[in-house]
Order: structure tokens, then C-alpha cells, then sequence
């Protein structure tokens, strides 16, 4: 079976300088879009899954992705040693110092990348994400929601093994439980995930009736969610554990229950402040007042000084939204929004334009770009 020349960054979809989360996240998505198991009889799947899988074998290792990203000297073009890799001059071929190198990165002797015994490694389980929808006040005060998840759990006929009750997955006669295969390309033998196995190093051969060797069955599961108090539109409460169970012994992944809160008919939220708009007369705004004002604790009095303009902000302080993860609230602004009155008698016409000549007041005067 040839090797795939291709860039094992290009066979992932991720760039050369990714992270190890970003490599193996990558991994993940494509060994499930492409696994035999989901594949039945594609031999061009099956093909894409080893690639996948050789790819990610260099790329998660930390030694082999340093061996491999120093360039044409180990994996690239150019003059052909064996096995593809480049030679080295002064006719010293590919023995001594240089076996013992590849040898200890790869591990094994120099026969191969994969050393005896090597299986596929346990895979962190999915993370899942699950949306709640509650009001804004829940969301001020706190609360606690139940929800209900359909996720994968532990089969509880064969334990999670796959294998039917009284039996047990057996050692692959394939690859004698190494989960790869070797081939022979001149001085190398390249491994490749066994396909009997997939990479595995294990066989069933009783499948377990409940869950058909999946280890897995799908179950709909209940939890009691603690929202607490100050909780905002999109925050994430993460329930370690709780998410899909782990393959080969992976350990799961997480439930994030992710906040949905509904708008305010009174306030809009800024981060711990809440801003509520406060509508005064304009007789009200010249003269001043004092306003009761709602707040998420009941009514405030609110004093508006004299000869207040609109848009202005008044700062209550303490009846906010909690904050996050610590003691004390955020304040209440207050903007005023004065309402000038649009229906006038003319009794009130003759009172304001009186009122206008007493003030004889011109509030463009002084501005830039503004004429008399």
C-alpha cells in the first residue's frame, strides 16, 4: 500500500503553526467522518482514514511533528534515499547514528515509526453544549433549571467493552495487537493503522446485542442546572464529566449549558449596570423633581436637579445586576429623556412665546460653524 505524499498539516485542514488542541480536534472530526465503521465497504474512505490517521500519529507527538517540520533533511524532496526519505552524502547511508535517532523518536527499532505493542491512544470524549432559555429576571436573581440531554452513556450489558456479556475483546490476529501495520519500503517499514482493527489493536468477535459493539448506547439524562444569580445572555456554566464518554479509555468531555436570557421590557444591561430610561416634562427637567424610579428591588426616589438636559445620566448606585462571582452589584443609570409636549392651545402657544422673549436665549450662539 503506498504512502500518501501529501503535507500532513494539508491531510488535517490545519495550519503548520496549530496548536495540539487544534491538530487533535482536526483529527477528531475527520477519523469520525471517515471511519470504517461509518464507511462501510469504501475502500476510498478506508483509505482516507489511515491517511488521517498517519498524519495525526506525527502531528500529536511532540518529537515526531519536530522531526517532520525540520523539512526535505527528513521528510521532504529532492535526491531519494530509501523509503522516500532523502539520502546523505559520503556514502554513509542509513545506518549507525542515524537508526538510533529515528529509532528513539519514533519508537521501536529502525524497522518502523510504530514500536511493538503500540495501540491507539484514548480519546477525549465530544463536549456538548446545551442552550436555556430564562427570564431576565431569573437571570438577575438566580435559579435553578433542570434539563435533559440525549447523549451517549456506558452500555450497561458489556460495561462499555462492546463485547458480549461473558466475553472479551481479543488481541487483533492482524497486527498481534499493535493497531499497525508494517510495510517495507526499502530500508524502512512505514506503519499504517491496521485495518482489521482500525487502529485499535483489538477485535470483537461477540458483539454485544445491546449496543452491537459500540460500547455505547444513546440515553436521554436529566441534571439540575445552578444559574446564579447575575447570570448573562451567553454565559456558560460547564458541568465537568458530563459530556460523551471517552473511547479506549478517554476520559469524557464536559456539558456547557449556555444562557439564553430574554430582553427587558424596562432595562438594557451593561455588563453589572442596568440603564433605564426616565421620560420628565420639560417644566419638570427646568424646575427639577424627584422621580420614583423602578428598579429590580422595587421603586427608588430620584432626584432630578434643576435645569437638567435631555440625555442626561443619573447614576443610582448599588441596584444593578450582581456581579459575577463576587459580592455587590453594579448601579442603575438613569437617563432622562425629556418630552417636549407636541399639542398646544394657543393660551400655551402665547405662555411659551412670552416665556421665550423674557429668555431671549439663542443655544446655537458660540458654536462652531453656526451664524446669527
Amino acid at each position: 500500500m503506498a504512502t500518501s505524499t501529501r503535507d500532513y498539516y494539508d491531510v488535517l485542514g490545519v495550519e503548520k503553526s496549530a496548536s495540539e488542541e487544534e491538530i487533535r480536534r482536526a483529527y477528531r472530526k475527520l477519523a469520525r467522518k471517515y471511519h470504517p465503521d461509518a464507511n462501510p465497504d469504501d475502500s476510498k474512505a478506508e483509505e482516507k482514514f489511515k491517511e488521517v490517521s498517519s498524519a495525526y500519529e506525527v502531528l500529536s507527538d511532540p518529537e515526531k511533528r519536530k522531526m517532520y517540520d525540520a523539512g526535505p533533511s527528513f521528510f521532504g524532496q529532492g535526491q531519494q534515499g530509501a523509503g522516500g526519505f532523502r539520502g546523505f552524502q559520503g556514502g554513509q547511508g542509513m545506518g549507525g547514528d542515524w537508526a538510533d535517532i529515528f529509532g528513539n523518536i519514533f519508537g521501536g527499532g529502525f524497522g518502523g515509526f510504530g514500536g511493538a505493542g503500540q495501540q491507539q491512544r484514548g480519546m477525549r470524549g465530544e463536549d456538548i453544549s446545551v442552550a436555556v432559555r430564562l427570564s431576565f429576571e431569573d437571570a438577575l436573581k438566580g435559579v435553578k433549571t433542570k434539563i435533559s440531554v440525549p447523549q451517549n452513556t456506558q452500555c450497561g450489558t458489556c460495561k462499555g467493552s462492546g463485547a458480549a456479556p461473558g466475553t472479551s475483546p481479543i488481541a487483533c490476529p492482524q497486527c498481534q495487537g499493535r493497531g499497525v501495520v508494517s510495510q517495507s519500503q526499502g530500508f524502512f517499514a512505514l506503519s499504517q493503522p491496521c485495518g482489521r482493527c482500525h487502529g485499535t489493536g483489538t477485535v470483537i468477535e461477540k458483539p454485544c446485542p445491546t449496543c452491537s459493539g459500540t460500547g455505547t448506547t444513546r440515553a436521554l439524562k436529566k441534571y439540575t442546572v445552578p444559574l446564579p444569580a447575575g447570570t448573562k445572555d451567553g454565559t456558560k456554566i460547564r458541568l465537568k464529566g458530563k459530556g460523551e464518554p471517552g473511547s479506549n479509555g478517554g476520559p469524557p468531555g464536559d456539558l456547557y449549558v449556555i444562557a439564553q436570557v430574554d430582553a427587558s421590557p424596562l432595562f438594557t444591561r451593561k455588563g453589572t449596570d442596568l440603564v433605564i430610561e426616565v421620560p420628565v416634562t420639560m417644566v419638570e427637567a427646568a424646575l427639577g423633581t424627584s422621580v420614583k424610579v423602578p428598579t429590580p428591588d422595587g421603586s427608588v426616589a430620584l432626584k432630578v436637579p434643576a435645569g437638567t438636559q435631555d440625555g442626561r445620566q443619573l447614576r443610582i448606585r448599588g441596584k444593578g445586576a450582581p456581579k459575577l462571582g463576587a459580592s455587590g452589584k453594579g448601579d442603575l443609570i438613569a437617563r432622562i429623556k425629556v418630552a417636549t409636549p407636541q399639542k398646544l392651545n394657543g393660551e400655551q402657544k402665547d405662555l411659551l412665546k412670552k416665556f421665550a422673549e423674557s429668555r431671549k436665549e439663542d443655544p446655537r450662539a458660540g458654536r462652531l460653524g453656526w451664524t446669527a
